[in-house]
């Protein structure tokens, strides 16, 4: 395979490209294209943001459609998998670190008891038959019977479970944790200490939208004055529209508002809602706005991303179907306002804890990769020799960790999740998030020390197969990153090397 397919991997777009994460690559093929170092590597392939329309339906195997949804067509095994992550359809299946090993290419025992293969969704007996060509798999698939539909996991979730399809019932402890936080909002002025230890493990969906607000700093803990609040702060960010955003075309902001223009059709290319119109003109006023109201960073590639999970959070306050295929432009006017204004605090409030991130040389994100380094060098050595080894260097791969807190590693529902956790741990998008890249990293663990190239770890670490992810992932790596937490950014000299 022609490793130009991966087109990520080229030092400027660590930080913002995206790639289909429901499958891993098939890292065996590179190793006959081994490369020594990253510049050998980095200048063997394309740049992601330089890619044009044809080569984005090339990656994706067929032109994005909103409206696409699966027919009784026959489909080769790879248009399956690629349309399958086009419309957010996916297997019950976890990635095989998880789970015991199912995928393609593993031996099975059929009932006759003779050794087999399964490829292509069908078995066959020797590894020679799984090397019939592109052409006569195509042939033989099209023969065969539509394949059936499989169970679709939302990418924005209704309910805390994601790893089960479609909308189990709610038990009986999720009805008594919707209660206790339906409760605490209640009180005439929340206790925001007791409101964050119960938003640690998870915000139901119903309350998260102004438990949101709330953990924020957004809205005060008095509930008499969040609607005089909410009020003002609104009519402050259309004043400030009002104020700034005609000079968008103004020589000193021309360049400002080009990047924006150009990054927001790629913030999440496969989720609908974010294609509408309606929906990237928010994004560009709520960029924009921010950028000229905080020179000293401006707008940067990866900001965009930070706007999304809180306008989904937003607008699942008015939306009952999937909030990844919903018309915006069918709310009233008053409420696209109001989530448009809302998601504009929230995020001015998280980047007001981390906007060393961004300013000049982005010095946030270069002392948190080296911390990172420092903290994988002493909780997995194996890990840290094997890149030293292979001359893998963190910045190449955790750069886009730090830069875009895992929005590109994770599915959406994910990280919507891991903010819950995010907004009620103290530092959370600053400090804890090293906690969580570590935890993250060391979860690959087997499938790093696996691979015995240059080439083929940087692959790997850029595309992680986290499609399939849900609550109970998150949840484990959470706790993982707390224990981490726990033992050494109190006792820094613990297990020190």
């Amino acid at each position: 395979m022609d490793v130009n397919i991966y087109p990520q991997v080229s030092y400027k777009c660590f930080s913002t490209s995206r790639y289909p994460k429901d499958s891993k690559p098939k890292f065996n093929n590179l190793k006959s294209k081994k490369a020594c170092s990253f510049h050998e590597f980095a200048c063997s392939t394309n740049d992601a943001w330089d890619i044009d329309d044809e080569e984005d339906e090339i990656l994706c195997g067929t032109p994005f459609s909103a409206s696409f949804t699966p027919s009784g067509q026959d489909w080769t095994s790879v248009h399956n998998q690629q349309l399958r992550h086009q419309t957010g359809e996916t297997e019950h299946v976890l990635p095989h670190i998880l789970t015991p090993p199912r995928d393609e290419g593993h031996n099975s025992q059929r009932d006759d008891g003779s050794e087999c293969e399964r490829v292509n969704g069908k078995f066959v007996k020797s590894s020679s038959d799984a090397d019939l060509n592109t052409t006569s798999v195509r042939s033989s698939l099209q023969k065969q019977q539509s394949l059936p539909v499989r169970p679709i996991i939302p990418l924005v979730a209704r309910i805390s479970d994601q790893n089960a399809s479609g909308a189990p019932p709610m038990t009986v402890r999720e009805k008594s944790r919707l209660d206790k936080f339906k409760q605490l909002l209640a009180s005439p002025n929340t206790d925001l200490e007791e409101l964050r230890k119960h938003s640690w493990s998870g915000i139901p969906r119903e309350v998260r939208p102004i438990t949101w607000r709330l953990l924020s700093g957004y809205l005060p803990a008095n509930k008499e004055r969040r609607e005089l609040v909410l009020k003002r702060k609104r009519e402050e960010y259309f004043g400030f529209i009002e104020q700034y955003y005609h000079s968008r075309t103004d020589e000193h902001y021309k360049d400002t508002y080009r990047q924006i223009h150009i990054d927001i059709p790629r913030t999440n290319p496969l989720i609908p809602l974010f294609q509408q119109p309606a929906v990237q003109e928010v994004f560009e006023r709520i960029l924009f706005i921010w950028a000229i109201r905080h020179p000293a960073s401006g707008y940067v590639q990866g900001i965009n991303d930070l706007v999304t999970p809180f306008f989904v959070v937003f607008l699942s306050e008015f939306v009952t179907e999937d909030v990844e295929n919903f018309d915006v432009a069918a709310l009233p006017l008053e409420t696209q306002r109001n989530i448009e204004a809302d998601s504009f605090w929230c995020m001015s409030k998280l980047l007001d804890g981390i906007q060393d991130n961004y300013t000049f040389a982005q010095p946030g994100i270069q002392n948190k990769v080296k911390a990172l380094e420092e903290l994988v060098s002493r909780i997995d050595v194996d890990i840290h020799t094997h890149f030293k080894k292979y001359e893998v260097e963190y910045l190449q791969f955790a750069f886009r960790w730090m830069n875009n807190l895992l929005m590109r590693e994770l599915p959406l529902r994910c990280t919507i999740r891991l903010w819950d956790t995010y907004q009620a741990e103290a530092e959370g998008f600053s400090h804890f998030h090293l906690y969580v890249c570590a935890a993250f990293l060391i979860e690959w663990r087997k499938e790093i020390l696996c691979m015995v190239d240059f080439q083929s770890l940087l692959m790997l670490l850029q595309n992680l197969p986290t499609i399939h992810w849900g609550n109970e992932e998150v949840g484990l790596l959470l706790a993982e990153a707390y224990r981490l937490k726990y033992m050494f950014a109190d006792a820094p000299n613990h297990y020190k090397r």
